[in-house]
């Protein structure tokens, strides 16, 4: 809102406490943070599947530890950013692919991360971005994993 002499004469008590500035849920405003949270969601699963399927010792531990952790992460991350907003609706679903190999395995985190570094803008709270800093430690701790320890 640009304020002019005029419309400084029309602000509101509500104005004042919320700050002169809307605090809209920026889901409503963009797609971007559901779609970061859908992600990392269908990650879980995703990524179960991976581990049922690999025919390696250390790939399926790896992928069992992302598993486990990443639900705990995102539930921390969506209590915390409904907690200050609002409920986060219009999940999306997404398709489930089979394993094929540890380079796709690999490539997926990859674009893991690039939708969380696309996306995660759309959450501008120091807290929830280190919410968010500690999926990006789980993904990078698996990658690892994947690369180096085989």
């Amino acid at each position: 809102m640009e304020f002019t002499k005029k419309n400084l004469m029309e602000i509101t008590k509500k104005d004042l406490l919320n700050g002169l500035s809307s605090k809209s849920n920026p889901a409503t405003e963009t797609s971007d943070l559901v779609d970061m949270v859908a992600t990392l969601l269908h990650s879980q699963t995703q990524v179960h599947i991976f581990h049922l399927q690999t025919k390696t010792y250390s790939e399926h531990k790896a992928l069992q530890n992302y598993y486990e952790g990443i639900d705990g992460l995102v539930d921390s991350i969506v209590e915390s950013y409904q907690g200050k907003y609002e409920i986060i609706t219009g999940y999306k679903t997404i398709k489930t692919v089979d394993y094929k190999s540890t380079e796709q395995v690999i490539s997926y985190f990859k674009e893991l991360d690039e939708n969380i570094e696309k996306n995660r803008t759309s959450v501008k709270e120091s807290y929830i971005q280190n919410q968010i800093d500690g999926v990006q430690e789980l993904i990078y701790s698996t990658l690892y994993k994947l690369r180096f320890l085989k």
